[in-house]
């Protein structure tokens, strides 16, 4: 294996105010809509590994096959999960990214990034290839943002602006959802 770095996808559904959950962490139901959970379960199922941190989950039949790092202040560096071989516990404060990658030991392909707020962050450092934002016509007035600082005006696409991200295409999901996918600037 080459362990290539692979192409990094992230994917989150947002209320109008750009919040991926509720203040408690939990997801609203208000942000369920049939078609982002169907584009979102084929979207992983393409994919080579999963990130996400400790309080957030894919969720879904296969959860516990996929390959994972899962982004946690519990482990000194990079270690695989003891109950999960599947697993990988990365801790990127004291860890490169491209050592959490080769521990996995998957050869480049796709790493789906689906969250929370922190990782969607950390990502946004190392470089999307793309993030799928998928906008629900609900709200979620004091929830937890998709990034530091959406709220209070401040909207997601602002921060991909930010890091210099553009808007590459938007397609409808259904009649009412809309998906974004945002990525650097050619």
């Amino acid at each position: 294996m080459t362990n290539r770095r692979p192409r990094i996808e992230g994917y989150a559904i947002v209320s109008h105010e750009g919040m991926i959950a509720l203040s408690d962490g939990s997801f609203p139901k208000q942000l369920e809509i049939p078609a982002d959970q169907a584009f979102y379960r084929q979207s992983l199922a393409r994919a080579s590994a999963i990130a996400n941190g400790r309080h957030s989950a894919e969720g879904g039949p296969g959860q516990k096959d996929r390959k994972r790092i899962l982004l946690t202040r519990r482990v000194q560096r990079v270690v695989v999960d003891a109950d999960n071989p599947n697993v990988v516990l990365w801790n990127p404060a004291t860890a490169s990214f491209d050592e959490a990658w080769q521990r996995l030991g998957v050869d480049d392909g796709t790493l789906a990034v689906v969250g929370g707020t922190d990782v969607f962050a950390l990502f946004l450092t190392l470089g999307y290839d793309a993030f799928f934002l998928t906008r629900a016509a609900a709200s979620v007035p004091h929830g937890r943002p998709v990034f530091p600082g959406v709220g209070n005006g401040v909207t997601p696409e602002e921060v991909f602006g930010r890091y210099g991200m553009v808007l590459r295409n938007t397609r409808l999901l259904d009649p009412l959802t809309p998906v974004q996918e945002w990525g650097p600037k050619a």
